[in-house]
């Protein structure tokens, strides 16, 4: 009961509504036309209002009524909801799962095993965070999160289980209309020193390792889409993960840099990692996910 106000009542409102009678609604759910009837008299009598224009053969609904049909119907689906996370917390399952993910990670390869975890926990409400380079981390460290899918350089801290999950190839790109992309030779570090190097860096951390970082004129940028927008414009050049500038490539807006020995990183690619704390075994939806992710990489 809401005040003056029960679910038995708004689901009675909304099976007269999708059965088109007091009647049907009544054979429907297995009660006598007349308490159909005095339920919505009694709703009607509660709220003030007028449901149904009983002028005719058949009560019909009137305006108002079609707008509290529609809202009944919120109502009962929010109350549906209230009630699966209930009971899926009595048996043990997380009421929320809370993920964090770094601005390189693709999303790519988690949508299937999220749209596999949704069918398998079809209530559970689902939240992400991607923040600047840090940032998953510095929520799972916090509890914010159950999972980081991140990376972790320079080695997995002591604090964190991890499970690498795959590699991000990283490649070095710059403008077409850049004076880099007209080199007819591979790209020394001479080179690369007298233009600028769009860097992603840590937002909080200033002093954290700087992923990739070669030329002597950085611009440090928190949002990768930013720093891809200033790529474009022939701003500078950075390493970017191959999956964010495949499509620009093809289209001639950003040229692949040939480097030479001297200016290469010292990989080309970075691995992610499925993360947790030691001390915080993620609930069985954050497990059944994580199994799901690992088996689909595997394949």
């Amino acid at each position: 009961m809401i005040g003056n106000l029960s679910l038995d009542q708004l689901r009675i409102l909304v099976t007269i509504a999708d059965a088109g009678s007091f009647s049907a609604a009544g054979r429907q759910l297995s009660r006598a036309q007349s308490a159909i009837s005095q339920s919505v008299a009694t709703l009607e009598a509660a709220q003030g209002v007028l449901l149904f224009d009983r002028s005719g053969h058949r009560p019909r609904l009137t305006e108002t009524g079609r707008v509290l049909v529609s809202q009944a119907r919120t109502v009962l689906s929010s109350a549906a909801r209230f009630e699966a996370v209930a009971a899926g917390a009595r048996g043990g399952i997380e009421p929320e799962l809370a993920l964090a993910i770094d601005p390189l990670v693709p999303t790519g390869p988690l949508i299937e095993s999220l749209r596999a975890l949704h069918q398998a926990y079809p209530h559970l409400p689902i939240s992400f965070s991607t923040e600047g380079l840090g940032g998953a981390l510095r929520r799972l460290r916090n509890g914010d999160v159950a999972l980081a899918f991140c990376l972790l350089l320079p080695v997995v801290p002591p604090d964190v289980v991890a499970s690498s999950l795959f590699r991000v190839a990283l490649t070095p790109v710059v403008g077409a209309e850049h004076p880099l992309a007209r080199l007819d030779r591979p790209a020394t570090c001479a080179d690369l020193e007298s233009h600028i190097q769009l860097v992603l860096s840590d937002p909080v951390e200033r002093d954290a390792n700087n992923y990739g970082l070669t030329g002597a004129t950085p611009w440090r940028f928190v949002d990768l889409g930013r720093r891809l927008d200033f790529l474009l414009a022939g701003f500078g050049w950075c390493r970017m993960p191959e999956h964010l500038i495949a499509d620009h490539v093809a289209a001639g807006d950003l040229v692949r840099l040939d480097l030479a020995e001297d200016a290469q990183a010292p990989g080309d690619a970075l691995t992610i990692y499925a993360a947790r704390m030691v001390d915080k075994v993620p609930g069985p939806a954050g497990q059944w996910l994580l199994k799901d992710l690992q088996a689909r990489l595997s394949l």
